[in-house]
């Protein structure tokens, strides 16, 4: 584990942004469900190369319908022109509703410990239209199916662990920042999925101990996993971990095979 004393203040205020190149976009799901996402592309982008591709799920605090404010938090690190020249991608981010909840139909009653989280439920509905999503991406063929990737913070990283335990067959590598699961579910992720972890040790939202806990099951059980904390960091522990000079050089240099 690798703890990082940086004594930064956090803070969970909405960010001024830019949408830069991503597009607007509406997914249909066979349920007739509408899902609203951004769609960011490489650029030069040729249909018939192979591109990695990132899909990023917000926190809490960007739910909606305006197809914007999940831009709020990430979505520069990918439009910055030395970024996006270095490190090609397509990078889809989904909004979810104000009513929903990423990995569970809506927020856990018992809070937000991992430790009460159900060690076996359904896909919520909102994560299944996501994963339709990615499956018509996938399905185009100009996606590295070697380099799928996914990450999110708070909410968002518990719907990036909810997913890779549901399809560790998909993901080459994973963030979850300030998220949570229980801790069973990650044996099936175990020689699929690399992880890198963050968390906030003063987080008063998301308990750190959500991480530190996935972290000792996945070391425990022979995982590629890194876990690092901030010190001093409340709930926003996203906005350190996103200026980690290795943040995107460490996640596109992961491959599945």
């Amino acid at each position: 584990m690798r703890t990082i004393c940086i004594f930064i203040l956090c803070f969970a205020g909405q960010l001024v942004y830019s949408q830069g190149d991503y597009i607007e976009k509406e997914f249909i799901t066979s349920n007739k469900d509408t899902l609203k996402y951004r769609e960011l592309l490489p650029e030069n982008f040729k249909p018939e190369q192979k591109y990695p591709l990132v899909l990023f799920l917000h926190g809490a605090g960007e739910r909606g319908s305006d197809n914007q404010s999940q831009l709020i938090h990430g979505s520069r690190m990918f439009t910055n022109p030395v970024n996006h020249e270095k490190y090609p991608a397509i990078v889809l981010y989904p909004q979810c509703p104000v009513n929903y909840f990423w990995p569970f139909e809506r927020r856990p009653e018992g809070g937000l410990d991992s430790g009460t989280f159900p060690v076996d439920y359904k896909i919520s509905s909102i994560l299944q239209a996501v994963k339709d999503l990615l499956d018509q991406y996938i399905a185009k063929g100009n996606v590295d199916t070697d380099r799928i990737y996914i990450m999110g913070l708070s909410m968002g990283g518990m719907g990036t662990f909810d997913m890779v335990c549901r399809f560790p067959d998909i993901f080459a590598a994973a963030i979850p920042i300030c998220g949570g699961v229980n801790t069973e579910r990650l044996k099936a992720t175990v020689g699929k999925v690399k992880f890198r972890i963050y968390h906030g040790d003063k987080d008063d939202t998301v308990p750190v101990e959500n991480s530190r806990k996935a972290y000792q099951a996945l070391k425990s059980s022979g995982a590629d996993v890194e876990y690092i904390e901030f010190v001093g960091c409340n709930h926003a522990s996203w906005d350190p971990a996103f200026n980690q000079p290795d943040f995107l050089s460490w996640l596109f240099q992961q491959k599945k095979r």
